[in-house]
Parts: C-alpha cells; sequence; structure tokens
C-alpha cells in the first residue's frame, strides 16, 4: 500500500487552445495510505476520467502522480499494483467462485495453501464460503459482483482498490448491505479505496473524506459532515442533502447580508461587482413573526418531518420542519439560523475577512 499524491494534474482528450478544453482542471490532491475516500459528482464531471488516470489506463497531459515517493506518471496499471472493480462484474462465467477468486493468486504463482486460505478468507467476509463451488454464471447480479470486489480485496499486495460505480446493476434493496459490507471490509483490511459514484448516499456511507468534483474541478474535499455543515461552494449544498442547500441572491451593505432587502446575516465588505447568493440547508429555515416574508406554497410530509415549499419573490426557499411543528398557512415569515447560514461571492464561501474559501 502507498500514499497517492495528485501534483499539478491536467488532462485533455484533445488539442489544448485554452483552459476550457481540459476535461480535468489542475488538481492537487493526497490520498492517505488505508483511507477510504469517494469521488462524488454528475456525470461527466471527470470522476472516471481521474480515477482511469490513477489508475494507469490513461497518461495525464500535464501534472505527476506519486505513490509514496515513487514517480508512477506513466507506469502501467500492473507496475502499479492496482485492482480495479467496474460497474458491471468482471469475472469467468465458467468458473467456480473459488476458482474466479484464486485467479489474481495463481496468476502471481502463490504457493496453493496461500491460496486456499487467502481465497477462504475473503470468501467468508463477502459471505460467499457456501457458494464457493458454485459455476459464477448460476449466480445473481449482486453475488457476481461480491466476486468482482472479492478479486480484488484477495491480493494483500495491492497499492490501491478502485471501485468505478460497482452498485450500479445492484437491485436498490440489496445497495445498502453491498454498502454495509464493503464499509466493513474496508475497515478489516485498512487497504486505500477509491470509490466512485454520483450518488450521495453512497459516497457519504463509505468514504472517510470525500473528494466532490464539478466541471473537471475538485471543489472540495472533506468529511460527509464537513460537506453537509460547511459546504465551501454552492454546488457542494446543491449537491450533498436532500433536499439541498437553499441559495439565495443577496446584497451587501452596512455589514448586513440582505435577502429581498430584509436583512438576514452579519457580513464582511465585499467587492460590488461579485455576484453575492446567501446559502442555508432548509433544516436550519423555521418559522417566525417577523423574518423573510415569503408565502407557503406546498407541504410534502416525508414521515419524521415535513419539507415546506416557500416563494419569496419568484425564488423557491424550502423548510425541513419537524412534526408537530406548526406550519403557517399562506404568508409566513422566514428565520435562519445566522450559525448556519453563510455567504459565498461567485459560488464560492466568504470568510470572516470577505475572502472566498
Amino acid at each position: 500500500m502507498a500514499r497517492i499524491s495528485l501534483n499539478a494534474l491536467r488532462h485533455a482528450y484533445g488539442p489544448v487552445r485554452s483552459d476550457a478544453d481540459y476535461a480535468l482542471k489542475q488538481i492537487d490532491l493526497t490520498w492517505d495510505d488505508g483511507g477510504a475516500y469517494a469521488l462524488l459528482g454528475p456525470s461527466g464531471c471527470g470522476k472516471s476520467t481521474l480515477l482511469n488516470i490513477i489508475s494507469g489506463l490513461l497518461v495525464p497531459t500535464e501534472g505527476q502522480i506519486l505513490f509514496g515517493d515513487r514517480d508512477v506518471t506513466r507506469a502501467s496499471p500492473t507496475e502499479r499494483n492496482i485492482a480495479q472493480v467496474f460497474q458491471f462484474p468482471v469475472i469467468y462465467d465458467t468458473m467456480t467462485v473459488y476458482d474466479n477468486l484464486a485467479f489474481p493468486l495463481r496468476n502471481r504463482r502463490l504457493p496453493e495453501d496461500r491460496v486456499d486460505a487467502r481465497v477462504r478468507e475473503i470468501a467468508a467476509m463477502l459471505e460467499l464460503d457456501r457458494d464457493l463451488t458454485r459455476r459464477a454464471a448460476g449466480l445473481t447480479p449482486d453475488a457476481k459482483q461480491k466476486i468482482s470486489m472479492g478479486r480484488g480485496l484477495v491480493r494483500e499486495d495491492v497499492n490501491v482498490i478502485m471501485f468505478d460505480e460497482p452498485l450500479t446493476v445492484i437491485d436498490p434493496h440489496l445497495k445498502w448491505k453491498l454498502r454495509s459490507k464493503l464499509k466493513e471490509l474496508h475497515q478489516r483490511t485498512r487497504v486505500t479505496m477509491i470509490y466512485v459514484t454520483h450518488d450521495q448516499t453512497e459516497a457519504l456511507t463509505f468514504a472517510d473524506r470525500v473528494v466532490v468534483m464539478q466541471d473537471g474541478v475538485v471543489v472540495q474535499v472533506g468529511t460527509p459532515v464537513e460537506l453537509f455543515e460547511e459546504p465551501r461552494h454552492t454546488f457542494v449544498g446543491h449537491f450533498i442533502g436532500s433536499p439541498g442547500m437553499n441559495v439565495l441572491p443577496a446584497e451587501v451593505s452596512g455589514g448586513v447580508a440582505r435577502v429581498a432587502g430584509h436583512p438576514v446575516l452579519d457580513a464582511p465588505v465585499i467587492p460590488a461587482a461579485r455576484r453575492l447568493e446567501v446559502g442555508v440547508r432548509p433544516e436550519f429555515v423555521g418559522f417566525g413573526t417577523t423574518g423573510l416574508p415569503a408565502r407557503v406554497v406546498r407541504v410534502a410530509d416525508v414521515g419524521k418531518a415535513r419539507v415546506v415549499e416557500t416563494r419569496v419573490g419568484d425564488t423557491r426557499v424550502l423548510a425541513v420542519v419537524g412534526e408537530g411543528q406548526p406550519v403557517p398557512d399562506g404568508d409566513a415569515h422566514l428565520v435562519f439560523d445566522p450559525a448556519r447560514t453563510a455567504l459565498f461571492a461567485d459560488g464560492w464561501r466568504v470568510d470572516a475577512k470577505g475572502a472566498a474559501a
């Protein structure tokens, strides 16, 4: 296993005439040895491109990749000693479960007693030990994906195991079970794992740290709690959480941020030319006798809470209200928790001195 460092990494699939031609903008990132990471973002944001560069399937246009102190920028996947699990199970249908798991070890000419011990250990972890003599062709999709995961886990010498949306073909009611199993496996093996997904639930339940990407840019790296409570960019606020963060057009004057002319937050001086917005998650929006005037347009019961849709002018603002708490009918006043409300300039969170994060 090794620490993975990406230094000044950029990649383009064709000629570069401007920065817009890069599919991956400059990325400087470090993956600590033994960590569980997720690459999270919408389709086309560059997640799989970055994963393929780390694995050696792509050579970056610019920049350097280090495994520990070793430069592997142009090294092959074999030389990098990585394992990869794809969206669709990559297994040999004509082989038994046992032989599928044993194949990577036999290919490296390990002694058969060591192969047997390791195969049975991984099969037990994945709850495949009762299926070891069965041909893979007759198994369910989730069992086949378990075999694919097992082929990555069975080797003890890998630097990193990478998962490229591995639960895409799995039935929804089985996804939670496999996610939990993968998290358990990481805690037991402490192998560095990188998990690519567009599903925030998968990312937040698996990873210790999540890398959020948009349009080839890493906009934030943080724990699930940090991404929820302190998004550095409005995109992170939108993308993380269900429902996502409210983002409202704002202006700053006299040390106060105002929405539709009403004060909502103390704020530093910001250059007037910048696009200003106030962000607050629906969980931290309430109702009061004074505050930001709004009108209630819809209430949706989601079990333990209700999601209340309001309008401030033409801007939609959502509030999450606990069961039993009153919801105004028609006209209302919204109150934002100031400790959970942030000012954003050109999409980036502003600190107490007025600088963008």
